[in-house]
């Protein structure tokens, strides 16, 4: 059931978007359409999940924003800790097991799945201090993988027939990378990279496991890069087919909450 703001007469939904290296938040407002808040913070570092809890507190005490009513809240978790199974084999009661070769899993870690499009499940491990943390000040609320996130919104789009597209977002210096062929997943993963040849490295190197020609597939490139950045730069060297994402929302933006490249937040508007 939703509730709505009858002070205001109006709809406002939270989405956060939490990562060990940095986290964003946005604010919708339903009944304009309109993002009134946007902001997001970058560690520059890989934190643990106790002290990205204090960041949040921090942020909380600092954002006003933050603390004005809210009708529906979205959470993302940002991790490596994931596994992708087929629907068919998936089996909830052993969940853990599909995380172990992975994965390092501590008794005390709890674990989540999400059921996607193009019967996939993704089994995850989220931060539970940080999921107590938000149900304390807003009780009931969604979370999900950011991973699931990206894959359910590009088999979204229509079917591609001419071969398979590979779609690479960009976070918080690691990448997600997705390939789908004739509207099916065929392959996803997440990189951590440090530099540029590291990013260059994991692309081609998933590229020739899975016999894709350099020359031939398409590159979409989404998150944080662009055309000024070093990876784009490199690259551009190797792959002939590159493209960045076309409009993906509808939303307007506040003056004060339009942030300074939009594709950069493309996970956290797609959870509006």
């Amino acid at each position: 059931m939703v509730t709505t703001n009858k002070e205001t007469n109006q709809y406002k939904k939270l989405s956060i978007q939490v990562s060990l290296n940095g986290l964003s938040f946005c604010i919708l407002e339903r009944d304009t359409n309109t993002i009134s808040y946007f902001k997001k913070f970058d560690f520059k570092k890989q934190l643990d999940p106790i002290k990205v809890l204090s960041k949040i507190e921090e942020i909380y005490e600092q954002e006003e924003a933050l603390n004005q009513k809210v009708d529906n809240v979205n959470l993302v978790f940002n991790n490596a800790l994931f596994s992708l199974v087929p629907e068919k084999l998936f089996d909830d009661e052993q969940a853990a097991s599909y995380l172990k070769f992975n994965t390092r899993i501590l008794k005390t870690d709890f674990i989540a799945f999400d059921n996607l499009k193009d019967e996939i499940v993704n089994v995850y491990i989220p931060y539970t201090n940080i999921i107590n943390y938000f149900f304390d000040r807003y009780g009931e609320f969604e979370y999900r993988h950011a991973l699931s996130v990206l894959i359910d919104s590009l088999l979204e789009l229509p079917k591609e027939t001419n071969g398979p597209k590979v779609y690479l977002h960009t976070l918080f210096g690691h990448y997600e990378l997705v390939i789908i062929e004739n509207g099916k997943v065929i392959f996803a993963n997440s990189f951590e990279y440090d530099t540029k040849e590291d990013f260059l490295y994991y692309l081609l190197f998933t590229a020739e496991q899975l016999n894709l020609d350099p020359n031939i597939f398409e590159l979409v490139l989404i998150g944080e890069i662009n055309k000024d950045s070093e990876e784009y730069k490199m690259v551009w060297d190797y792959i002939k087919n590159i493209s960045f994402m076309g409009p993906f929302h509808s939303f307007n933006f506040e003056e004060k909450a339009k942030p300074e490249k939009e594709l950069s937040e493309y996970l956290l508007i797609k959870t509006l």
